[in-house]
């Protein structure tokens, strides 16, 4: 295990091998690692899929696309860029040699002796008296690799416009509010020139940067990295305080034995045993905990170092595109710290001494006293800012028309979105899963044995579509473009609304008959982990269904009670929410901050609700009517809506 660096002037460091950058190689989420690390990482996740046609970064879990997708996964790594700007910050002895790039067209590996700054060239000895002597480029400003590499200033000077990650060599040019992507003029005309908030970013960037706050981002970055510091600290002095708490255990015994008689030996010694044993596994386990913690600090130092630099050295354009990437990075940050370094356990050792001068006569040891492990948890402090939930409000952005799609009417029942943002929607009257791109784009559809009514994912290649007529689930493989069914389970009840539940397993709801309704806990293999019913006057009593982002609540829209149940995992009913204007509630979805989103079909409204079932606002105006389903990206605060008035569109929010 590598040694704990954490101070500044160690430079940026891997968060897979925690040592310092070796050939930096960037995933276009901004996240950086070594180029041995990186392709290790790739060569497990290739071994764990029958065919893998993106990986995850290790640290946000975003889908990265190798930019030559017919490569094998083997050679992916090298496809990554390197990341110059870190790359500045390391010794010179781990710099990465660039290489000519007209020489590369040609197959030769020269290395590269200065850098075009007009031109975003990399040019051998050369190239470069060949690019001086001609009148068209003999002003250009040449850097020389040396100041490349060793001023961070200089590479953005180089780098002044970043390039577009789908199509290499493109500058980045406009910006889609409607889906918040940069886009480059190939991404504009194949997926959004229809969009309706697409902004010019060579006209519209002071404007956009000054609602970026990246100072903001800045402070926010620097109490992630001081709250994980303060994490592995307090680990760090309770491993140092943990050997005195030992030795003392053994000075109490040490007391005791000159009362007692031989037995005590043997006392000593197993408790000396045992406190070596509970020692050895404590500080293993916290040194581990320090390891995992101490990961995720040097990805969020490896992004405070890149962004810093961008906002010292580089052009509006390159400050605006950063502080994209990094308000997605933020909230993973945000949500790693919260779901894994808020606490840390205390584990107290002593020795429990039995209570009576009998039990220490007595031939048995385990009547002498024995080792007591408690383990209690301290909360520390989270000083990251969250966005208060009041002001996370649902504003209308766009409608996307589907129209392409079918022939016949459409009624889209499910919706959810897959790895790399794309979206598949489930449609009743068809009997048919539809798969879209990231930009609402049609890729290819799969016919169902019966009409769908709803749809979740359970992990990065498969889905479950409920099949209400049949009382079956059908279990999906989406791998790449295609769409292949892999297993089908039975219920013995009409399947309704369906969500992961995390760990491959998935909860379903529906009419059980007797005037019953339930929800079930199911794995993929069709087992039925538990069931709760409840007294149920109608067939469509319980609608859709839902669960909070940590697994441990249910929530569950009751149609014809125009309600909205909460229960726990055990089945217990935590709470009811109902208003007067909230009539036939419908689709179910939950945003990073555990706010409840309910649709009311009759009512043509959102009820955005608090994590306790507390109303926050009713968002009547820019809902569609009848709306139906909805589903939230969370990484992006994306919200989709369908709904049975204008059904062949899909009605496109933000969460701000």
């Amino acid at each position: 295990m590598a040694a704990a660096k954490t101070e500044t002037e160690d430079g940026p460091c891997c968060p897979i091998c925690l040592e310092q950058l070796n050939i930096p190689r960037q995933l276009p989420c901004a996240h950086s690692f070594c180029e041995k690390c990186l392709q290790s990482h790739i060569t497990t996740e290739a071994a764990k899929h029958e065919k893998l046609g993106y990986v995850k970064c290790p640290v946000c879990r975003n889908s990265a696309i190798p930019p030559i997708k017919d490569r094998p996964s083997s050679e992916w790594a090298l496809l990554f860029p390197i990341s110059r700007v870190l790359q500045s910050f390391l010794p010179a002895k781990m710099k990465v040699n660039r290489l000519c790039d007209a020489s590369k067209t040609e197959g030769d590996d020269v290395p590269a002796e200065g850098f075009c700054v007009f031109c975003k060239e990399a040019m051998c000895g050369d190239c470069l008296k060949l690019h001086r002597r001609q009148k068209i480029s003999r002003d250009h400003t040449i850097i020389s690799a040396e100041e490349l590499d060793c001023n961070p200033e200089n590479f953005m000077k180089f780098a002044e416009g970043f390039t577009c990650s789908q199509h290499q060599g493109e500058d980045i040019k406009y910006y889609c509010k409607d889906h918040n992507i940069p886009c480059c003029s190939t991404c504009f005309f194949n997926g959004h020139k229809n969009c309706a908030k697409v902004i010019d970013l060579k006209n519209e960037l002071p404007s956009l940067l000054c609602e970026c706050k990246p100072d903001k981002i800045i402070d926010d970055m620097n109490k992630i990295e001081n709250h994980l510091k303060t994490f592995m600290d307090t680990n760090e002095d309770f491993i140092n305080n943990l050997e005195p708490h030992i030795n003392k255990m053994i000075d109490q015994i040490r007391d005791v034995r000159k009362k007692i008689n031989s037995l005590i030996d043997e006392l000593e010694k197993n408790v000396k045993t045992e406190g070596i044993r509970i020692y050895k596994e404590i500080v293993l386990k916290k040194q581990e905990e320090n390891h995992q913690c101490l990961s995720l600090f040097h990805s969020v130092r490896n992004s405070h170092y890149l962004f810093e630099t961008v906002q010292k050295h580089g052009s509006s354009l390159q400050m605006f595109l950063m502080v994209e990437k990094m308000k997605s990075q933020l909230q993973s940050y945000y949500n790693l710290v919260e779901e894994n370094y808020e606490k840390t356990d205390t584990i107290t050792v002593e020795v429990q001494f039995s209570s009576t001068i009998q039990s220490i006569l007595s031939d048995s040891l385990s009547q002498l006293g024995k080792v007591v492990t408690t383990t209690s948890s301290i909360t520390l402090p989270l000083t990251c800012s969250k966005r208060p939930t009041k002001d996370c409000s649902v504003e209308r952005e766009g409608v996307i028309d589907l129209k392409v799609l079918t022939e016949d009417t459409p009624w889209y029942t499910g919706l959810t979105f897959l790895p790399g943002d794309r979206v598949m929607l489930a449609d009743n009257n068809s009997s048919k899963c539809i798969l879209l791109s990231s930009s609402y784009q049609f890729i290819t559809s799969h016919t169902l044995t019966d009409k769908p009514w709803n749809i979740c994912v359970l992990d990065d290649q498969r889905m479950a579509v409920s099949l209400y007529n049949q009382n079956k689930i059908q279990i999906l493989y989406v791998i790449g473009d295609t769409i292949r069914p892999v297993r089908m389970i039975t219920t013995k009840y009409n399947c309704n609304g369906i969500a992961a539940a995390g760990k491959g397993e998935m909860v379903v709801n529906g009419y059980c008959g007797n005037r019953k309704s339930q929800w079930s806990l199911i794995n993929m293999r069709g087992d039925v982990k538990c069931t709760h019913q409840y007294d149920s006057p109608y067939t469509n009593y319980f609608n859709y269904i839902a669960l909070n982002n940590m697994k441990t609540r249910v929530y569950v829209s009751v149609y014809t009670k125009h309600s909205l149940l909460c229960f726990d995992m055990d089945g217990r009913k935590l709470f009811t929410y109902s208003h007067d204007n909230l009539r036939l509630p419908s689709g179910i979805a939950v945003d990073r901050y555990d706010n409840i989103y309910i649709l009311g079909y009759m009512s043509d409204n959102i009820h955005q609700l608090s994590p306790d079932g507390s109303l926050i606002q009713v968002v009547n105006t820019g809902v569609p009517k009848y709306p139906s389903v909805i589903c939230i990206l969370q990484r992006k605060d994306v919200l989709i809506i369908t709904n049975n008035s204008d059904v062949r569109k899909l009605h496109i929010y933000h969460l701000k």
